[in-house]
């Protein structure tokens, strides 16, 4: 059985379900009248339709929302504003999409409730995906890398969270810890979970929940001096909901915010929303029962959208479309003693005034809304705001389009889009504690909790080792982290643990694994920085700069009596006596038709030849030229003798002065040209670089354990089974030749690298 009203009816009914002891029940519901009492004052909005509109209270139950929306819909009702929160939301939308009942909500900001599953559930707000999203900026933006839930556990706090965790993500960032509340929780309760926080690593707290819930936690934190200097508290939209409509907020409250940085749906600035904004303290007199309370963010939208669901329901009217209601048979089925469902109807045209709603362009009091599956907030954006004294300071904008920024949002959208960490702005913060430096994210955990240290097994005594007796560790490497640990302006206990298995001592890589997996939290020891190893964990900065080598036998060139011919080879001594003939010969032709001094008889004439051009080694030459080619000649010959004599002159004192050494291996290159074989040692990562980088077949390497083995390898050679060079760090390789001069670093070092320790991923150390 359907009941019909008329194309235009005089009257059509909308619903709303609020919780009118709530923050934002109260101030919707003042605001809802006053935008009914403006469509209906208006003839132009409905043309001469009122709207009527049956406010009832869900007292944040979802059980209870579902019975009140079953008694709206006995009334006919076409459209039902609320549910006010998201856990109603979810089971009322089941109601909506049997009855076919457009619900609009202006405050569930649940970012699971999609048109998908709720078809008739439409978000005329901002979903938590966007303040997520500002707030994982922040985080980024002041680089912390770590951060606490504290959370309500239901559906609005769990799916906030679920989204925070993606957007944190993306940032590489993380949530350290996850602390669910329960609504009711009581004082004692909070204690215990926010002792339990208090000893953990992390220092950047987000607190997620309900505006009573919320400040009961900031009003323990405060008593456990968890809003002490150090501590970063950043609170979702419920707190600045709470500053703008609470404006009696105790002094005690007031005190246990301070230097809490929260969200604020922003709004631009309007005549409209001035408007309103103006009249707002005589609207809240005359409509709240409960006292007077401040126009905020969720009231400005419960008001636009009941202009957004006005003009829906004009468009569906102006279609000719008629409004009818149904029973439901399968309710009706469902008739008995106790239950009555045969008031309960189904609106027909539901459907269609859906679609009427999608149409709507709409510039209200919150700006533009336009509402599609995703929701009717265009460009979503918020402030950001600082709580100082008695109120907020607004320290910046966040927007969907360019992120954080001190100018506001519509200003961005005519500019190319540029979100990039330098782009990224905020004012300056006071945090809690009244400081203004940005702290720390992390502090060392206070339940006394030391850290798992693993030394690497060295390969020389120099970079570190154990004592034997009382197990005590010496050396470079532990001289470097204790000298660290003393400079840090905090105290960091640690436990070296025993890092041999059995009668293994693991590789580097396989005690970083060990680190990866949990079995310690640091490596300290001659750790090498490598692409794979920066997989596994994290890196300090280097302490020392290294390099791969080679070393190779060398062997010396002694000096002896026929060592003055050395500086020049046999070629160049050739070259240079054929030079001196040359020169005499070509002054003799210059010289002899017209000088005395190169006449002669021929024998004469021959030793002139011979004789003249070495007389210039000494400038000693007694005969004179007179031609001025000749001269030239000479002056150029003059020069090639300086140089000559100058070079020879080094050649032979260095000869004569410094050892010299010599190897049939030059470097890397000569190696990669021969089949002979290469030590290395043994668990270190040059074994990959040569393999895999350098393409060195496996079998010709040869693992060794100690400098005894390096030095029998090199002296045995490939023919005795050891091998024509070593491969390892250049660190190493001095202190191995520190004592043995019968070896030296042959060529270049081929790959740069450095030592650091190693922590786990993402270790605030």
């Amino acid at each position: 059985m359907s009941k019909y009203i008329p194309t235009r009816p005089d009257v059509v009914s909308i619903g709303a379900l609020l919780s009118f002891n709530s923050t934002i029940g109260m101030v919707a519901k003042v605001a809802i009248a006053a935008a009914v009492d403006d469509i209906n004052s208006s003839p132009k909005v409905l043309n001469g339709t009122k709207l009527k509109i049956s406010a009832l209270d869900a007292n944040q139950n979802g059980f209870l929302g579902i019975i009140k929306a079953l008694r709206l819909m006995e009334n006919d009702t076409m459209a039902i504003i609320g549910p006010e929160f998201s856990v109603s939301a979810h089971t009322i939308s089941q109601v909506a999409n049997e009855l076919q009942v457009p619900l609009l909500s202006f405050s569930a900001t649940d970012p699971t409730l999609s048109s998908l599953e709720f078809p008739y559930f439409v978000r005329t707000t901002q979903s938590d995906l966007f303040q997520m999203s500002a707030i994982s900026d922040i985080v980024d933006y002041y680089e912390w890398r770590d951060v606490i839930a504290i959370y309500v556990e239901d559906d609005y706090g769990r799916n906030g969270v679920s989204v925070l965790v993606d957007k944190l993500a993306e940032k590489r960032c993380k949530i350290l810890y996850k602390a669910p509340l329960s609504h009711n929780m009581s004082r004692f309760d909070i204690i215990h979970v926010l002792n339990k926080i208090a000893l953990m690593e992390s220092r950047v707290l987000i607190l997620h929940a309900y505006a009573d819930l919320g400040l009961r936690v900031f009003d323990v934190a405060k008593d456990l001096s968890m809003m002490s200097a150090g501590f970063v508290w950043i609170a979702t939209d419920w707190l600045s909901t709470e500053l703008d409509a609470a404006s009696g907020l105790a002094r005690r409250a007031i005190d246990g915010i301070q230097g809490v940085l929260t969200l604020r749906i922003y709004t631009p600035d309007s005549e409209i929303k001035r408007k309103l904004v103006s009249r707002w303290e005589r609207l809240n007199d005359r409509k709240s029962a409960s006292g007077p309370v401040g126009l905020n963010t969720y009231g400005l939208y419960a008001y636009d959208t009941v202009w957004l669901l006005a003009r829906a329901i004009d468009e569906l009217l102006t279609q000719g479309s008629g409004i009818s209601f149904s029973t439901d048979s399968e309710l009706t089925q469902l008739n008995g003693k106790s239950l009555c469902f045969n008031s309960v109807r189904i609106f027909n045209e539901g459907n269609l005034l859906l679609k009427s709603i999608f149409k709507v362009n709409l510039t209200g009091v919150t700006g533009k809304l336009k509402c599609n599956s995703d929701g009717c907030v265009a460009n979503p954006a918020y402030e950001v705001i600082n709580v100082i004294g008695t109120g907020p300071r607004k320290i910046g904008y966040w927007s969907n389009y360019s992120g954080l920024s001190v100018v506001p949002p519509e200003s961005q959208y005519s500019k190319p889009n540029d979100s990039s960490s330098s782009s990224q702005q905020l004012y300056g913060v006071v945090w809690p504690g009244q400081t203004s430096v940005k702290p720390r994210r992390w502090a060392y955990p206070n339940d006394g909790k030391p850290l798992r240290i693993a030394i690497q097994n060295a390969f020389f005594k120099e970079i570190l080792y154990q004592a034997e007796g009382n197990g005590t560790y010496y050396g470079f490497c532990i001289d470097v982290f204790t000298a660290a640990l003393n400079l840090l302006p905090y105290r960091i206990t640690y436990q070296i643990l025993p890092s041999i298995h059995g009668q293994h001592y693991p590789t580097g890589t396989e005690l970083l694994h060990m680190v990866q997996m949990g079995e310690y939290d640091a490596v300290v020891g001659d750790i090498s920085i490598t692409t794979d190893r920066m997989r596994m964990v994290d890196f300090t900065q280097p302490y020392t700069d290294s390099g791969l080598v080679v070393v190779a036998p060398i062997r010396k060139l002694n000096s002896s009596t026929w060592a003055f011919l050395r500086p020049f080879t046999p070629m160049m001594w050739c070259v240079t006596g054929l030079s001196f003939l040359m020169v005499g010969l070509v002054i003799w032709i210059l010289e002899h038709r017209r000088n005395d001094d190169f006449r002669g008889p021929p024998r004469k004439q021959v030793i002139t030849i011979l004789l003249f051009s070495f007389s210039t080694l000494s400038s000693s030459q007694r005969e004179k030229t007179v031609t001025n080619l000749s001269r030239f000649v000479l002056i150029v010959w003059l020069f090639v003798v300086l140089i000559l004599n100058s070079t020879y002159t080094a050649s032979l004192s260095s000869i004569l002065t410094v050892e010299q050494l010599s190897s049939n291996i030059k470097g890397i290159e000569s190696l990669l040209a021969s089949n002979d074989r290469i030590g290395y040692q043994r668990g270190s990562f040059s074994e990959n670089y040569l393999v895999n980088e350098l393409n060195i077949l496996p079998e010709r390497l040869v693992p060794l354990d100690s400098p005894e083995e390096y030095e029998k390898a090199l002296i045995n050679g490939p023919e005795k089974r050891g091998v024509a060079a070593l491969v390892d760090e250049r660190v190493y390789m001095e202190l191995f030749l520190s004592t043995r001069c019968e070896f030296g670093i042959v060529g270049q070092d081929f790959m740069k690298i450095s030592w650091a320790f190693a922590f786990q991923k993402d270790s605030p150390y």
